[in-house]
């Protein structure tokens, strides 16, 4: 069994939206978080789809849900005060329907620039290893920040770096006993995957395409557009 758990937690603050949660944008006249969503639906090898949404955006992610057909839909939850509280909630209410060998696919319902391809990557990558941590190449210089307030520290091999994405995948029991013991010991991680580490999980990566980004600011939210109208153009002419 293969579940993508998706969040849509934001509420927009910095995409300057009038108040409208950033998935609920619309982008060539569909909501962000549907973008996202069709991916698992029509993925062959997602079974499951379970959304964790701001409380008062889940009869609107009901309402999409139902007119774009999103069938693999089987939950939608409200989430936590927190992204690791809202993480631990999905995975609850995965565990409530499905086993500990579950493959369970942590992604933002706002990064709606992946593929069938990632996913099935991601995938093997867990049945393989255990884990998956989607990655893109660095293609800027990254520096430590210096001892000193306004000064750089040593430049890292850029060839050696890469920038953590999503999905984060795991198998189910794995990530939630992860869970169990942050809750324990009051820890706060960034993602899954720096909780799996700290933990001591090997991280094993797949590397995604470079544009798998995050939705959050009005320039990301124009750079989605423009891809999309980028694909649209390839197809007509048949690239």
């Amino acid at each position: 069994m293969n579940v993508a758990i998706i969040f849509a937690g934001g509420t927009g603050q910095r995409m300057s939206s009038s108040g409208i949660p950033k998935q609920f944008l619309l982008v060539n006249q569909k909501p962000i978080i549907v973008h996202t969503l069709e991916h698992f639906q029509y993925a062959p090898n997602i079974d499951k789809i379970i959304v964790v949404s701001l409380a008062s955006g889940i009869p609107q992610v009901e309402s999409l849900v139902a007119k774009f057909g999103l069938t693999k839909v089987v939950s939608i939850i409200p989430g936590g005060s927190t992204g690791q509280e809202s993480i631990f909630r999905g995975l609850e209410e995965c565990r409530r329907l499905f086993d500990d060998e579950t493959v369970v696919l942590l992604h933002d319902g706002v990064r709606p620039i992946i593929n069938e391809m990632m996913i099935e990557e991601c995938i093997s990558c867990v049945l393989h290893h255990g884990n998956a941590i989607t990655v893109a190449p660095s293609t800027e210089t990254t520096f430590v920040k210096g001892a000193e307030p306004h000064t750089a520290g040593t430049i890292l091999d850029r060839s050696q770096c890469v920038i953590a994405k999503a999905p984060q995948c795991f198998f189910l029991g794995d990530i939630h006993k992860a869970h169990l013991k942050a809750n324990e010991e009051k820890l706060e991680f960034i993602d899954s995957a720096s909780m799996m580490q700290h933990f001591g999980h090997t991280l094993y990566l797949v590397e995604g395409l470079p544009a798998n980004i995050k939705i959050t600011t009005p320039i990301d939210f124009y750079t989605f557009k423009a891809y999309l109208d980028v694909q649209d153009s390839m197809n007509v002419i048949g690239l």
